[in-house]
């Protein structure tokens, strides 16, 4: 079992270094650079921009050397945790995207557990409830959760919120615990918060999942193995237990590496919705201004939950099937 996880971080490695390469080249793809914008923002309000000043920070920046340079540079930094310098808020990136990385962890991880919790009873319900009222009910929730976009789902909550309740459910704490140290009184308001963010951003998920454990389980339902377990007279309980849910959980767990992924991008158009202080707002700033260092660090970061979200995915199918472990080679 080392050898297996030693190979899989392994291969985790150029992975990373082939998602930097894309990231810092798809920045650098629009004509310009954060100066230009910078100098054109200017422009546009009317101020006059000093020459030398800009010749200046281009070459204190290094925007004036090649981009292999600047990339080299950057992935070097990254090593000894300097992320670079954003322009935008003229200061280190690490000390910019501090609490925002720990809310955007604590709200994808939050998320994958509600979508669990939620998907996998409902999901073995309608399978073994097939055609039930039951079954076509939660179909029909399972379908408009996967239509309706989760930024439009934030809209209509804030709608509701506001006309029933007089209330607003933006952000993720109380307004006095914006920028201050983390206490349990902190930590207190965020859970109070955080549901609302949690349920827009996985409900298209949560239905992905039940429609896919649906499925899969009705598939080893119909198998001769439960055939055979019903003629020697195993109970129904146990029956589904031991043998067709197992398998079906091969494919709900391995959906780990493609429900980070979902999570992560429909949290950044819902955090712009409902205002919420993740990635997601800045991260667009970031690529709108051509702040290179601190949108590169953001999505290296998104990047790596992904990577280390497949490479959880891989290991607990390991752990799971033995089919897995042998033929993967774990048990070697």
């Amino acid at each position: 079992m080392f050898s297996y996880v030693f190979r899989r971080i392994l291969v985790m490695i150029p992975t990373l270094v082939a998602i930097s390469l894309i990231i810092f080249l798809i920045i650098q793809l629009p004509p310009g650079d954060y100066l230009e914008s910078y100098i054109a923002e200017l422009q546009a309000q009317g101020e006059s921009v000093d020459p030398q000043k800009i010749a200046f920070l281009r070459e204190h920046y290094g925007l004036d050397r090649p981009m292999w340079q600047q990339y080299v540079q950057w992935v070097a930094g990254m090593f000894r945790g300097d992320f670079g310098y954003s322009f935008e808020f003229n200061m280190p990136v690490s000390e910019v995207i501090g609490d925002r990385l720990l809310l955007t962890m604590v709200v994808s991880f939050v998320t994958v557990l509600f979508t669990w919790a939620i998907a996998f009873p409902i999901g073995v319900y309608s399978a073994t409830h097939q055609y039930s009222w039951g079954d076509y009910g939660l179909t029909l929730l399972g379908f408009l959760g996967i239509a309706i976009p989760n930024f439009m789902l934030a809209l209509v909550m804030m709608y509701l919120a506001n006309v029933w309740f007089g209330t607003s459910i933006g952000g993720l704490m109380d307004p006095e615990f914006i920028d201050k140290p983390w206490t349990w009184a902190k930590w207190k308001s965020l859970f109070e918060h955080i549901w609302i963010p949690v349920i827009v951003i996985g409900t298209g998920g949560t239905a992905g999942m039940i429609r896919k454990m649906r499925a899969n389980l009705l598939d080893e339902l119909q198998k001769q193995y439960v055939v055979t377990g019903r003629a020697k007279g195993l109970p129904p309980g146990k029956l589904l237990r031991k043998y067709p849910m197992r398998l079906a959980l091969n494919f709900f767990i391995s959906d780990i590496g493609s429900l980070l992924p979902a999570v992560i991008s429909g949290a950044e158009i819902t955090a712009v919705v409902l205002s919420l202080p993740t990635t997601g707002p800045m991260l667009l700033a970031a690529l709108k201004s051509q702040d290179m260092y601190l949108a590169g660090s953001f999505l290296m970061f998104l990047a790596l939950m992904i990577v280390v979200g497949v490479l959880i995915s891989d290991l607990a199918l390991a752990a799971l099937d033995p089919r897995i472990r042998l033929e993967g080679g774990v048990a070697r």
